[in-house]
């Protein structure tokens, strides 16, 4: 990822990780690290099957560390999908003598039975459809599990847009997405029959990071939006205007862990779609201070002013560690777009 980020198209890797799996065609390290870098030069079908054919071959993986040798022995419990469909420890536990090893289940995937010694296991499968149901036998399986684990499947299973506008609702201090999910039938008939809903946000269910985010300002415009998408599923819900008084949107990312706020990132850009990698932060001096500022002073100022929203977040969503997506009002509410136990929390720039 951090190769990719830095503009790397992973040539040299792709073809070093080849030649692994053609000397050995059961080498399934490679082949999922393989399908990961797939993943990142946007062939996620055959990064998939590939995926599929490791984890036939081999369910643990060993990221870093020697167990033998750790301070800690982290056990990610995986499902199978795309990278956004886990929470990505990797990141989290670099620089650390923290031992990672995943373990990947799921449906058609053989069972481990010999599950790796580990001092504290991490829920990892995050709320996306495909992954419902597996959280759902997880939260059987974890009720029984010998060691502390990270994050109740349960809980991570009810962070879909939809319902954490409906868990968030009530409090004067914050103001939740009212996000509302629609089949494709339904949206079809918003665009003929609902002209009071404009403008709003779309989104298909179960994207990220501004895959297919649009902001829709008439039924015409959501008509066309339809033909341009081939999703079953949206997420729809009112535009709201968090322009800063110098007319800059600010986003910013909050990561929780056991209640405490930190810091994660924040972006800066004069379009409402704010996301790191298209707002003006890598190389711009101007918002890299304000960034910086920002998390020089996040303790004592944006985690203070906030913290009565940030505890009433914590007290509906119930999770060890997850991250929020959010903006200020003028008006000083804090917008929530987005609660998630997946986002990527990173170092790869300084």
């Amino acid at each position: 990822m951090r190769l990719a980020f830095n503009g790397d198209n992973l040539a040299q890797l792709t073809a070093s990780l080849v030649e692994r799996i053609r000397l050995n065609p059961c080498d399934a390290a490679a082949m999922l690290d393989l399908s990961i870098v797939l993943q990142l030069n946007a062939q996620p079908g055959l990064a998939m099957e590939l995926q599929a054919q490791a984890l036939q071959l081999e369910q643990i993986y060993s990221l870093k560390g020697n167990p033998a040798h750790a301070s800690l022995r982290l056990l990610a419990i995986m499902g199978p999908g795309e990278v956004m469909a886990n929470t990505p420890l990797e990141f989290l536990v670099e620089d650390s003598d923290i031992a990672l090893q995943l373990l990947y289940v799921g449906e058609g995937i053989p069972a481990k039975l010999d599950v790796p010694k580990h001092d504290i296991a991490f829920v990892a499968p995050c709320e996306f459809d495909q992954n419902q149901l597996l959280l759902k036998q997880l939260g059987d399986v974890m009720r029984y599990w010998p060691s502390p684990y990270v994050n109740s499947p349960a809980n991570i299973a009810r962070l879909t847009r939809n319902e954490i506008a409906l868990k968030l609702a009530g409090s004067a201090e914050l103001l939740p997405s009212q996000a509302v999910r629609f089949d494709r039938d339904q949206t079809r008939g918003i665009a003929r029959h609902e002209p009071n809903v404009f403008p709003c946000i779309i989104r298909p269910v179960n994207s990220h990071a501004g895959q297919g985010l649009a902001k829709i300002d008439d039924s015409s415009m959501l008509a066309r939006y339809l033909t341009e998408q081939a999703s079953e599923a949206y997420f729809i819900a009112p535009f709201v205007d968090y322009r800063s008084l110098d007319g800059w949107f600010r986003k910013y990312r909050v990561v929780i862990i056991a209640g405490q706020p930190y810091a994660a990132h924040m972006a800066i850009s004069q379009n409402w779609m704010v996301h790191y990698l298209n707002a003006d932060m890598l190389n711009n001096p101007r918002n890299r201070g304000e960034e910086a500022e920002f998390m020089r002073t996040f303790e004592a100022d944006f985690a203070r002013r906030h913290r009565p929203a940030l505890q009433h977040i914590d007290r509906c969503v119930g999770l060890d560690y997850y991250s929020i997506d959010c903006a200020e009002l003028p008006d000083g509410r804090l917008v929530v777009f987005e609660v998630d136990s997946g986002a990527v929390v990173h170092s790869m720039d300084p």
